[in-house]
């Protein structure tokens, strides 16, 4: 398989550039979208525990952990996409942070999983597979979500969704690409 390369953006391994395998159905997400995305996040995003739902090359994920996330989630379901994602996080010495779990986003059990609820769920599926409901389904009905979560949720423009009435949409970025969004769950 041949490979690209993903960059950080900011925090403690800034400006590092990490492989990532060029495989069909992958595509990180772009530095313009991702680095929106942490600036909306900027204040919460220092200790908390995130989940990167469709993990793919896995740079959602790793630019939270180097700007200070407490751990992360990674849940891929291709072998060799998962086992990048493992490479790159012990060249970056951060797998005491991580956990890399190869399997499906919306069967893989939780319950053995130390951490029960996350603060910041990164949802970018594959394109065109209406994987976004099933997976807010799954996160409300298992509690996963942590009081006043954010969501993230990347998709295609022709890709559609509805969410539960608790999610308060607070950020939207639409580029050509994608339409990017951030959610808030609503306190009790």
């Amino acid at each position: 398989m041949s490979r690209g390369l993903v960059r950080i953006i900011a925090g403690e391994h800034r400006g590092r550039r990490l492989p990532v395998l060029v495989h069909e159905g992958l595509r990180p997400t772009g530095d313009r979208v991702k680095e929106t995305l942490f600036n909306w996040l900027m204040s919460s995003i220092n200790q908390a525990t995130c989940l990167d739902m469709f993990a793919g090359s896995g740079s959602l994920g790793i630019e939270a952990l180097s700007r200070g996330a407490a751990h992360i989630v990674f849940i891929e379901n291709d072998r060799v996409v998962a086992q990048q994602i493992s490479d790159n996080l012990a060249t970056l010495r951060e797998t005491d942070k991580a956990d890399v779990v190869n399997a499906s986003a919306l069967s893989h059990e939780f319950t053995s999983a130390a951490i029960k609820q996350f603060d910041i769920v990164f949802i970018d599926p594959p394109f065109g597979k209406e994987m976004v409901a099933n997976s807010i389904d799954r996160l409300v009905s298992e509690n996963m979500l942590a009081q006043n979560a954010y969501v993230y949720i990347e998709t295609s423009h022709n890709d559609s969704y509805d969410l539960p009435a608790q999610f308060c949409l607070l950020k939207e970025l639409k580029t050509s690409q994608v339409n990017a969004r951030l959610y808030q769950l609503a306190a009790n």
